[in-house]
């Protein structure tokens, strides 16, 4: 017995269904398709298909494929408003995100919406664009019954502003950038251990002018570089020098600024913290003939594998951010305070790598 002609002996008698299904094949707006139609089709019952669409129980492959093809050929769509009425949930998460164009974050939303897609969920985004008040409004928007839960990566100067935002218990993980309070669970990467090992060895090569290029200084994730940075050129015998630390914005040309500051101080060696502005650097040493590992030493932070990483990566030390891991644990993480709002509050740290360059000869301290 053929799948189509089950159909027919199983139902000759459903006018509605009928009328829906012929419609259907004719391209005519008719009676809005049902989950009762999908199943009849597919020769199941509609719990079947719900937990096929929502991925909610196990079924068969066989079934599943019966259950796409009768959705497929009836042209049916789930009523999202009509499940969340039922089940109080929109199957939807929230991201703010500071910088859509970054492949950082561009990175970390793909793998993020792969982890909530395998779940049944589904991924909406926004962008702050480093503004806080971009980000209380978007905040606003989505925690007032578009989501279901929501990843941040806040541009927030203080934890009440952020914490003013969030409704009571209103499921929400914070994502690379945290705060000092922990109220809310986090996912984020700890550069302490990169930033002091990549000093140390810049030290022993025999730079005495470190310079250093951070992003906004109230970020969580500035202030650990910034201090990883201090404490080894401390450790190393050396004094801080507060002229030697800069901070890149948002706006365009800050990255110049800080390295014609920094270059007028005559650094011999830069750590660069933000793989958006590695690539400015590249270019401005070029522009002022400024020879990678031989004028100057460059330690970058990558963020993502792109060519211009690739082709310097002889040239210059870098510091690997898990990206991938990382949007992978914010999404795990954001289901699970769905599914238990009461949970205690979890951090995730992880950890980057530090990647020493290996230049075609040998260095020996104070050889430049």
């Amino acid at each position: 017995m053929t799948f189509r002609r089950r159909e027919a002996i199983l139902f000759p008698n459903d006018r509605n269904y009928a009328s829906r299904k012929n419609a259907c094949a004719t391209g005519v707006t008719a009676m809005k398709v049902t989950i009762s139609d999908v199943a009849r089709l597919a020769g199941v019952s509609t719990a079947t298909v719900s937990h096929t669409i929502n991925q909610t129980r196990y079924v068969s492959e066989e079934t599943r494929d019966k259950v796409y093809a009768a959705i497929r050929e009836l042209g049916y769509t789930p009523d999202a408003s009509a499940r969340s009425f039922r089940t109080g949930k929109k199957k939807t998460v929230g991201f703010v995100v500071p910088d859509i164009s970054s492949k950082f974050f561009g990175t970390m939303i793909e793998t993020a919406e792969d982890c909530l897609s395998a779940h049944g969920y589904h991924l909406i985004v926004s962008n702050s664009k480093e503004s806080m008040e971009r980000e209380e409004n978007n905040i606003r928007l989505l925690t007032a019954g578009l989501v279901d839960g929501l990843l941040v990566a806040s541009t927030m100067d203080s934890f009440q502003r952020f914490d003013a935002l969030i409704p009571n218990g209103f499921p929400v993980v914070l994502v690379d950038r945290v705060f000092d309070t922990k109220k809310y669970s986090s996912v984020s990467v700890s550069n302490f251990q990169p930033i002091y090992r990549s000093v140390c060895r810049l030290v022993r090569k025999g730079d005495t002018r470190i310079g250093i290029i951070g992003g906004l200084p109230w970020l969580s994730s500035t202030k650990e570089r910034i201090a990883a940075y201090q404490q080894a050129v401390q450790d190393c015998g050396m004094e801080v020098d507060e002229n030697l630390i800069r901070y890149g914005g948002v706006d365009e040309g800050s990255a110049q600024q800080c390295l014609d500051e920094l270059m007028e101080k005559e650094c011999d060696a830069l750590i660069v913290c933000r793989n958006s502005l590695v690539s400015e650097a590249i270019v401005y040493a070029h522009r002022h003939n400024i020879r990678l590992g031989q004028d100057i030493d460059l330690v970058s932070f990558v963020d993502y594998d792109s060519s211009l990483n690739q082709l310097y990566a002889d040239q210059m030390d870098s510091i690997i951010q898990p990206v991938e891991e990382l949007g992978t644990a914010a999404g795990e993480q954001i289901l699970q305070r769905i599914e238990e709002p009461d949970a205690p509050v979890l951090e995730k740290v992880l950890t980057s790598a530090y990647r020493p360059y290996s230049p075609p000869g040998a260095w020996a301290p104070s050889q430049r």
